[in-house]
């Protein structure tokens, strides 16, 4: 049984790593395909859940259904941030800066939650830093802050909010969680989209395909598959195991985009990565709690 929840989590993030791929073969805007995403990933997921659970219910606590509500907020604004940043600086480095999210959460925990912020915690947060001016360092300096920067970053801020507020939200979990973050993502780009453009989307016939893929399997297979199993896996299988997701993504980009880090920018990748895992994982061991921040993250 374990095994199979294994094989189910890390299937679902190679699906999540190949959403660059994927988004690169939609001609569409950041927003649009981020609004096309959300609503068939929401109407698969909702199916599933009344398939599963035979019934829709309410959830029961209003103040973390709010958290929830914000929380899938959040996610809606960071995914048409990364999506923007996918098209304006390519998928490896997009991916890279929006991964500086799970350290600014880790930053941010001795004040939201009160967590002891550890030296090796502090090692993690100023080892990602690093890796973000070596990546991004040389369009700083050449340029500041180009527009794909700014987005990669926001994706990130944006990021951890979605986590805080997720983690607030602590009586709403598995796929319940899923269907209520999916579909507060859906309403927030709907929004943005109909008060920027209404919701006629021109989607062309070679569009179709890999819209419906990125919302069919990406989204709503990813995230079956991800909510399906987590509950079944311990906390730091999560945590390690979720580093496949950008690291797949450079992966596929490399691949099948062409696209190529400088080394200067693969030592910044490690820096990021590396650090984000060493402050989570080590912290964690060091400090002997099983953090739960990953429990309900759909970092997708």
């Amino acid at each position: 049984m374990m095994r199979k929840n294994y094989i189910k989590y890390i299937f679902a993030l190679l699906l999540f790593g190949s959403n660059g791929l994927v988004a690169s073969y939609i001609s569409l805007t950041s927003y649009e395909t981020v609004f096309l995403r959300t609503m068939i990933g929401s109407i698969f997921l909702l199916l599933i859940y009344c398939i599963t659970q035979k019934r829709f219910q309410l959830p029961q606590n209003k103040k973390h259904t709010l958290y929830l509500m914000i929380s899938g907020a959040a996610m809606g604004a960071s995914w048409m941030f990364l999506y923007e940043g996918y098209h304006q600086i390519g998928v490896s480095l997009a991916t890279l800066t929006y991964y500086f999210g799970p350290v600014i959460v880790m930053a941010a925990a001795p004040f939201l939650f009160r967590e002891k912020l550890t030296a090796t915690k502090i090692t993690g947060i100023i080892a990602a830093l690093l890796g973000i001016f070596l990546i991004n360092g040389n369009d700083l300096l050449q340029g500041g802050f180009s527009w794909g920067l700014i987005c990669g970053i926001l994706s990130a801020v944006m990021y951890a909010v979605m986590v805080v507020f997720n983690k607030l939200s602590a009586s709403i979990t598995g796929l319940e969680n899923a269907v209520w973050q999916l579909s507060s993502s859906f309403v927030t780009v709907a929004i943005f989209t109909f008060l920027k453009q209404g919701f006629c989307i021109p989607v062309a016939a070679g569009d179709l395909l890999p819209v419906l893929f990125l919302g069919v399997v990406n989204t709503g297979i990813g995230c079956y598959l991800y909510f399906s199993s987590i509950g079944h896996l311990t906390a730091q299988s999560v945590a390690l195991c979720g580093y496949l997701e950008p690291l797949s993504a450079l992966f596929f980009s490399a691949a099948f985009l062409q696209e190529r880090l400088a080394l200067i920018q693969f030592a910044g990748a490690f820096l990021i990565l590396g650090g984000a895992a060493f402050g989570e994982y080590y912290g964690r061991k060091q400090s002997g709690l099983k953090s739960q921040v990953h429990k309900n993250d759909p970092s997708i």
